[in-house]
Order: structure tokens, then sequence, then C-alpha cells
């Protein structure tokens, strides 16, 4: 039986336990209409937006669908199952990362939440959200 998810905003950041995965992805956008011509089984996340569709793709598949290759990211996925009621997780991430002077780009599927960080920072930004979960009583 899965766990139940997470809603109280101490226990979600001292069980993040971050994640960071291997592989470097990149932000992608094109025309809605081009979007729609596209199967892409590969994309992490398409959002659709005025302007276009944005595509997070591992970048095989970007490279593949000749997207310019801009600002490599890596993904670390919190492994707290975060309630989607739940409140101040992205906050406490978002924050530690900036006052890291990390960028982060926050993603939230059903059971987890994603940050987005340029890959040049992964490292880093693992080792920050290790330390957060830690000061929050979490494991480091």
């Amino acid at each position: 039986m899965p766990a139940a998810p997470v809603h109280e905003t101490g226990a979600m950041i001292a069980g993040m336990a971050p994640d960071l995965r291997p592989e470097t992805v990149h932000f992608c956008t094109l025309p809605c209409e081009r979007a729609a011509a596209l199967h892409l089984p590969e994309a992490l996340a398409m959002v659709r937006e005025a302007e276009g569709v944005t595509l997070i793709l591992p970048e095989g598949a970007a490279r593949l669908q000749g997207f310019a290759l801009e600002q490599p990211m890596r993904q670390i996925t919190l492994q707290v199952h975060s309630s989607l009621e739940g409140v101040g997780l992205t906050a406490a991430v978002a924050g530690a990362l900036a006052g890291a002077g990390i960028a982060c780009n926050m993603v939230a599927g059903y059971h987890h939440d994603h940050a987005f960080v340029p890959a040049a920072d992964a490292e880093r930004a693992l080792g920050v959200l290790r330390d957060l979960a830690g000061q929050a009583g979490g494991s480091p």
C-alpha cells in the first residue's frame, strides 16, 4: 500500500530525501501547432502557455529533435510523497537554493516535487537540500 501524502510543512521538508537524477535535461519550447505533431514519450513534462509549449526533455531527445541546448539542467526529485495541498515545501526548497545563489525551476507531479537546477550547480544544490532536510529533522 503506498504511503499517504504528507501535509505538514516540517515533515515534508524533513522527509524530502532529495535524489539527483543522473541525466542532463533541457527546457525546450516550440509553437503549439508543432507540438501537437510530435510524439515525445521521453518528455519529462509539458506545459502549454500562450506563447507555445515548453517541454522538459532528456538531452539526447532534445538534440535529436534539433532543439537548442542552451541551458543544461539536472533534476532533483524530492522523494517525500508531498500532498498537493501541502504548503511550504516549494518555498523552502526554492528559498534555500536561492540563498545559495542557485537557480531553481520547480515542477510538481502527483507524488513528488522536482527541482530543476543548472547542471553545473547540481551537486552543490543536492548538498543544500540535504542540509535543509537535516535541519528540519530528516536524515541528511
